[in-house]
């Protein structure tokens, strides 16, 4: 039977969020009260007293500053908000996808125009387009045909695109990164 003691907890604050109360380690403090005024720059014990009449917590700010910022305000209401504002601020992001559009040196005119038509609706959604021209057997003798094809391509996607990376060989495969220029 094994009585050993389990290692201690890790004393302080949690990475999570601003010190709070008697977190605060800052032998001076500038100190703001809740409705938004300065109050001055004073201690710790100060502060804690003053926030403790209003019935809030004291929360620092601006840790970096000198002296430290400090607030007198509710910590629960402001961990709220801070999390409404994140949620908010991913709800408005917008997620950039690179879709693929594979073709081949000798494509026919139709094909070309369906991808051509694919691809400038891609670009009009804000996404990247990644063109990938696959080389076969003797194809790879004729790398100029592929080249040239992508030229076209980007010359005929220049009003809704700009070009991320030229076009370059990898392997058995030229590729090119186009950008969406739509809303920019």
């Amino acid at each position: 039977m094994n009585l050993r003691k389990p290692p201690p907890r890790p004393q302080g604050r949690p990475s999570d969020g601003p010190r709070v109360n008697d977190q605060i380690r800052a032998p001076e403090i500038r100190v703001v009260d809740a409705d938004g005024e300065m109050r001055g720059v004073m201690s710790v014990p100060e502060a804690l007293k003053l926030a403790e009449e209003a019935g809030l917590d004291l929360v620092e700010i601006s840790p970096n500053a000198a002296p430290p910022v400090c607030k007198i305000l509710d910590y629960g209401k402001y961990k709220y908000e801070q999390q409404k504002k994140a949620n908010e601020a991913r709800k408005n992001q917008k997620i950039v996808d690179v879709k693929e559009i594979k073709i081949r040196p000798g494509i026919g005119q139709h094909d070309y125009d369906v991808k051509m038509r694919n691809a400038r609706r891609f670009l009009e959604e804000g996404d990247k387009v990644k063109v990938t021209m696959r080389f076969r057997g003797r194809e790879m003798a004729h790398q100029d045909i592929g080249l040239d094809v992508l030229k076209r391509f980007r010359d005929e996607l220049a009003d809704l695109s700009k070009i991320e990376m030229e076009p370059r060989m990898e392997g058995r495969q030229m590729i090119m990164v186009l950008g969406s220029a739509v809303g920019k």
